[in-house]
């Protein structure tokens, strides 16, 4: 059996022929990624890490910035190619997927939040207050929010909690069949709010309360008296539910004081019971906002489509026959925008000559506005100042009629009195 020194020796020797070698080439060393006839770099000029990464295939950016006016009019898109969808692959090769790019007239600026923004959002979360603006992510929320002025600045304010007892599949607002019980202290946190933002016109929309006897009408009426009662000349528009038919709390809430009574129909009848809640139908939205206008004559009643669902054109002029037969007033057209993976995907991105069209169209049927527009929403701002003005000349006739009734009374009381 060989000794352990022996092995050792063995073990050893390799490594002594290793060391021996090196010593007889000497001691210069070298690294293989040094060139050999790499050229020297310029005194004073700091070298730098070649790359040779080539990628034809890449215009230059020069290619992108034209240089004259009469290069950009040349490259601007005709407005048949700006307005065809995108496409774009997305994913990973094993898994690759088509998605559409929004057209360019649907995209917003991101909500950075001005001063008037950072005031709604603080007096909000401050006072317990929603708005439909967040819970069902809004894209004209930087333009309504951040207004040039505060009396230009509105928020769409959510009664009754941000969780509603139905699932429209348009809507990305909360769901549950027993959402949590109503605020109290919300009518009078309401009326606070709007009285501090100082604004001549209000949008006040809820959530549906299939859970409550009444639907919520009385919190409705109790939160519009409020309003009425710290500022008599803020006008306000309410937006409701159906209140599962319940004519008698329609009428509750059109007496209430408000100015403007929506109610919207979302979609054709066709569609309807693809796009809302099956508890929701076309006709009784109908027969709500026909009790409302007889319940107060001359109230403005007022309902909003969604358009890009895969509506016809000739479903749409029904619609809007149907409306004018109760007598609504005023008319939205917006672009319906799936809120997630989990709604209705959008059939159409309708163009803007198309919205205009529909505009048109409609003011022809007798409606007495019309606000129609991709980004155009139920209660977005661009009807208010319309709607605000013919309340206020409406108000002014009234105060006539009742000045020259006045005038006529007296001047008959005179020659009675004359006579006698």
């Amino acid at each position: 059996m060989a000794s352990p020194a022996a092995s050792l020796s063995r073990i050893r020797a390799p490594v002594q022929r290793a060391i021996a070698k090196a010593s007889s080439l000497g001691a210069s060393r070298t690294y293989a990624t040094v060139p050999t006839n790499a050229p020297e770099p310029p005194p004073g000029k700091p070298t730098r890490r070649p790359t040779y990464f080539k990628d034809t295939t890449i215009a230059s950016l020069d290619d992108f910035i034209p240089t004259s006016s009469a290069a950009a009019s040349a490259s601007t898109l005709p407005p048949a190619d700006a307005y065809q969808l995108r496409t774009a692959e997305v994913g990973p090769a094993s898994n690759r997927r088509t998605i559409t790019r929004l057209p360019s007239w649907l995209k917003t600026p991101i909500p950075a939040g001005n001063d008037n923004y950072k005031k709604i959002k603080s007096d909000l979360r401050g006072l317990g207050l929603h708005t439909v603006c967040e819970e069902a992510r809004c894209p004209n929320i930087s333009e309504c929010w951040g207004g040039s002025n505060k009396n230009a600045a509105t928020a769409t304010i959510m009664l009754m909690g941000d969780t509603c007892t139905r699932g429209c599949r348009f809507c990305s607002v909360n769901t549950n069949r027993k959402p949590g019980p109503l605020d109290p202290h919300e009518p009078e946190h309401t009326a606070e709010a709007l009285a501090r933002w100082g604004l001549g016109y209000v949008v006040l929309t809820s959530v549906d309360r299939d859970d409550l006897a009444d639907g919520g009408a009385r919190h409705w009426a109790e939160t519009i008296s409020k309003i009425k009662a710290k500022k008599p000349s803020l006008l306000v528009e309410a937006l409701t539910g159906d209140f599962l038919g319940d004519l008698d709390m329609v009428r509750l809430v059109a007496e209430s004081g408000l100015d403007v009574y929506a109610h919207n129909v979302e979609t054709v009848e066709a569609l309807t019971p693809y796009v809302r809640d099956r508890r929701a139908t076309f006709r009784q939205s109908l027969r709500v906002l026909e009790h409302a206008k007889k319940a107060r004559p001359g109230l403005i009643t007022k309902t909003s489509l969604m358009l890009g669902l895969g509506e016809q054109e000739h479903e749409v002029v029904a619609a809007l026959e149907e409306l004018r037969k109760v007598d609504v007033d005023v008319v939205t057209f917006g672009q319906y925008m799936r809120p997630t993976k989990r709604h209705l995907q959008v059939e159409k991105y309708v163009t803007p000559e198309e919205f205009e069209m529909w505009r048109q169209r409609a003011l022809g049927m007798g409606f007495l506005y019309v606000a129609s527009g991709p980004l155009v929403r139920s209660s977005y701002k661009a009807g208010e100042a319309f709607i605000e003005n013919v309340l206020k000349k409406r108000a002014g006739e009234r105060a006539g009629v009742e000045d020259r009734l006045g005038k006529a009374v007296a001047m008959e009381e005179t020659v009675k009195t004359d006579g006698a």
